[in-house]
């Protein structure tokens, strides 16, 4: 098994321009009350930095790899879902919740139906239906089905990277056990996002919102690659 120390060593350097652009976002700290292209790019760039790092692997390694062109492919979708979430204000949340659920879809395609691991998928169906029966109370038109639709998709999509990792086994990786973090921080991200739009201001919502999110992003595009050692 590949030690931390090792996976530090060959992907850390790939990911500073990552590291680097998150800093600008929350240096920037943009307001949302005036949308502009300016502020899109800048909350879209960390994730254009994960696009170079999936892509520092080389072309050919996108190509051959399933799951590594599934998570760049998402990577695409969620920038998109960024520069719409600027504008949501003028209408244009409904276009980037859609953008995140195709990006739900394709991360759960990336992470796999091996193993299945029924058990996890009910604990998952358990704990979406209880995140939902809370939001139902506040939605209302449209949302009441959208919502749904989007709390079954990024529900299965933890669910198949939670399975991934069977600790119990011996048998998880760095990457399943990222691509598990991921998910869950990704759960959080969006949880805060829907109480904090549908139900009651939350404290502090969009440093809890971004910061989830990055790290889910970066993780799960960790997962998508393997740590080479160059010996």
């Amino acid at each position: 098994m590949v030690s931390p120390v090792t996976v530090v060593k060959c992907e850390g350097p790939k990911l500073v321009p990552f590291f680097k652009a998150t800093c600008v976002y929350f240096v920037l700290w943009l307001p949302t009350s005036s949308p502009s292209w300016f502020s899109a790019l800048i909350k879209c760039l960390p994730i254009f930095c994960l696009w170079v790092f999936l892509l520092a692997h080389g072309v050919n390694f996108l190509v051959s790899h399933r799951s590594a062109k599934r998570i760049f492919v998402g990577l695409i979708f969620s920038a998109v879902g960024d520069a719409f979430l600027i504008w949501q204000e003028q209408g244009y949340f409904v276009h980037g919740l859609l953008m995140f659920a195709i990006t739900h879809i394709l991360y759960s395609s990336a992470f796999g139906m091996k193993p299945l691991d029924l058990r996890t998928g009910a604990v998952m169906a358990f704990i979406s239906s209880i995140l939902y029966s809370f939001l139902y109370t506040y939605l209302s038109g449209p949302f009441t089905y959208l919502v749904a639709v989007y709390t079954a998709l990024i529900g299965f999509m933890a669910w198949r990277a939670v399975a991934g990792v069977q600790l119990c086994n011996d048998l998880w990786t760095w990457t399943k056990l990222s691509a598990c973090i991921g998910a869950v921080l990704f759960v959080v991200s969006d949880l805060t996002i829907a109480v904090n739009k549908f139900c009651f201001p939350v404290p502090c919502s969009r440093t809890i919102i971004m910061a989830t999110y990055y790290a889910a992003q970066m993780l799960i595009s960790l997962s998508a690659v393997e740590c080479r050692d160059e010996d």
